[in-house]
């Protein structure tokens, strides 16, 4: 005679956040696929501005702003890991850590702008180089700048939540703030590094 056994069914995997999120993911990443398209694309009509411009930029300066967002994404995701376990202080320090070194590059980036305007380095001079530069990484600042928007408010949420901690709004800022810095991560070698 033979035991009967059901079959357990291990959960669905799920995305984290919210469902909208990843729509909005979606199409930031199509659009940003338009836009480094079009650079690497007037890169090679103007192979020559381009690098010569391109030694204008602070290697370092990037990387250090690179070290800044990877820092940051580590932070938000521990935060995340926090608030699964229902660790508040814990949850909210990582994300406060995170918030910081997420500052910490609007800071180094609007320096770096500073830097360019200083040496008279703008955008619309007839520069194609400077004018993508701007572009790209002006429009990714905005999304620095709105993905510390939302894990400011997600902490206000974290540090007035009632009982058991939720994670799905932190899971959904923090799958965005991970956007900022996957967008980071090509637009990095692909301005600063490429020769």
């Amino acid at each position: 005679m033979q035991a009967s056994v059901t079959p357990r069914h291990a959960p669905a995997p799920r995305l984290p956040g919210d469902q909208f999120i990843w729509y909005v993911i979606a199409l930031e990443l199509a659009t940003f696929c338009v836009l480094f398209g079009a650079f690497a694309f007037t890169r090679l009509w103007h192979l020559e501005l381009f690098r010569t411009s391109q030694q204008a930029l602070d290697v370092s300066a990037g990387a250090l702003n690179t070290a800044l967002l990877l820092s940051a994404s580590w932070a938000v995701a521990r935060a995340v890991h926090a608030t699964r376990a229902d660790a508040r202080r814990a949850a909210l320090g990582w994300l406060g850590l995170g918030w910081l070194l997420g500052a910490g590059f609007v800071v180094f980036k609007l320096r770096e702008y500073a830097d360019k305007a200083a040496q008279g380095i703008g955008m619309g001079d007839g520069n194609l180089f400077f004018d993508f530069y701007y572009i790209l990484t002006g429009f990714h600042l905005l999304h620095v700048l709105a993905g510390l928007l939302a894990l400011a408010l997600t902490a206000v949420g974290l540090a007035r939540q009632r009982g058991r901690l939720q994670p799905h709004t932190l899971e959904t800022a923090g799958a965005f703030w991970h956007l900022v810095d996957l967008l980071w991560l090509v637009l990095f070698p692909l301005v600063y590094v490429m020769r």
